[in-house]
């Protein structure tokens, strides 16, 4: 009897260790699953960035209002007849006016 108690006692530490110390051990699946949260983010966040590009594509295929805002921000291009105001913070606080032809500054 007390051979056959050994040998299960013996059975039981080295599935225990195998369960702790070996491969594919309780550390190793509480860190692939720390790496499939952080993955999830990530993915998330490509997600939410590829909505964004779609809808800008969209934008750009259908409407010319965003190939105007592109062209005005990027480009920095203006319509004929049209004053251009751009507004530059200073380090005061005041903020400086150009459009161009005067240079005014606002308190």
């Amino acid at each position: 009897m007390r051979v056959f108690t050994a040998i299960l006692l013996i059975i039981l530490v080295l599935l225990q260790y195998r369960l702790w110390f070996g491969k594919n051990s309780v550390p190793d699946y509480l860190l692939l699953k720390e790496n499939l949260v952080r993955q999830q983010s990530a993915n998330e966040k490509l997600q939410q960035r590829n909505k964004l590009l779609y809808a800008d594509t969209d934008d750009l295929k259908l409407g010319l209002e965003a190939i105007e805002e592109r062209a005005r921000n990027d480009l920095g291009m203006i319509k004929v007849n049209e004053t251009f105001f751009r507004l530059i913070p200073t380090e005061s606080g005041s903020r400086h006016v150009s459009n161009n032809i005067n240079d005014k500054v606002i308190p």
